[in-house]
């Protein structure tokens, strides 16, 4: 008898993750000037759930620029499980420290996502006289003739120092992985979620206490339990079985395989 032919191992699902803090980052993004495109996502632990169940998000994350790690949680469980520590940047932390550091008065800021009235707060608040906004509709991803506009509008302000994707994930990801690969944008875009309602006062984010033991999740929960618990109660704890099939990979400070011209 033919003895069974067994079925291959899976290979595990690898994750490129770039080792920067908030202060490395941020020089790294003063410096990217504007002859060139590339793009910022910040996983968390929703993030690296869609990672698994995604092969499109992966690809997203595959052509970024920089993976920078948004959740003290998540490198706490990459602690654990896989005896790794990364650094961390925030996509909270690095937006606020850009506007409030790094971004000068003439700068040109792309902002997609986002009310008017928090574009005008922040040309206020920071005294910029160079904010581009646009407001794409809800679910704007799956109407091709919503997402040609959005494209064309970052372009048409092409070269711009920073573009803020902040129309949720994941949408922000599809969006720069076609900014990126129609090549007519250059600046640095970073996909940064709910950054800007906290650095408009519209969203109140956690104290730096709860920040620093990982709970931020929690206080955010507490604050909109009926928005946030499917993701923190029901799909968050799946975090910890998938951890286990993925394998890290810290890149190296100089490769940035999603940067035009890199």
């Amino acid at each position: 008898m033919t003895a069974p032919v067994q079925a291959a191992a899976k290979e595990p699902i690898v994750l490129m993750v770039d080792d920067f803090d908030l202060a490395q980052f941020s020089a790294v993004a003063a410096g990217f000037g504007q002859q060139r495109f590339g793009f910022v996502v910040t996983p968390n632990v929703d993030h690296i759930i869609r990672y698994h169940d995604d092969a499109a998000f992966r690809e997203a994350y595959a052509a970024a620029s920089f993976v920078l790690l948004d959740s003290r949680l998540l490198a706490r469980l990459l602690r654990v499980t896989q005896g790794r520590r990364l650094r961390v940047c925030t996509g909270a932390d690095l937006t606020a420290t850009l506007f409030s550091s790094v971004i000068r008065v003439p700068d040109r800021i792309v902002l997609i996502g986002g009310s008017e009235s928090q574009a005008q707060e922040l040309s206020r608040r920071y005294g910029l006289s160079n904010i581009r906004h646009f407001n794409p509709p809800m679910g704007f991803i799956k109407d091709p003739a919503a997402v040609r506009e959005c494209l064309e509008f970052v372009e048409a302000h092409s070269p711009f120092r920073f573009c803020f994707l902040a129309v949720g994930s994941p949408q922000q990801e599809y969006l720069a992985v076609q900014i990126q690969s129609r090549a007519r944008a250059q600046g640095l875009a970073l996909c940064i979620g709910a950054s800007l309602n906290f650095i408009t006062g519209a969203e109140k984010r956690a104290p730096q206490w709860v920040q620093h033991l990982s709970l931020e999740w929690l206080y955010r929960l507490l604050q909109n339990p009926q928005r946030l618990a499917g993701r923190y109660l029901v799909r968050g704890p799946r975090i910890l079985g998938f951890l286990r099939g993925k394998r890290l990979v810290i890149r190296p400070r100089t490769a940035t395989p999603g940067s035009a011209g890199a």
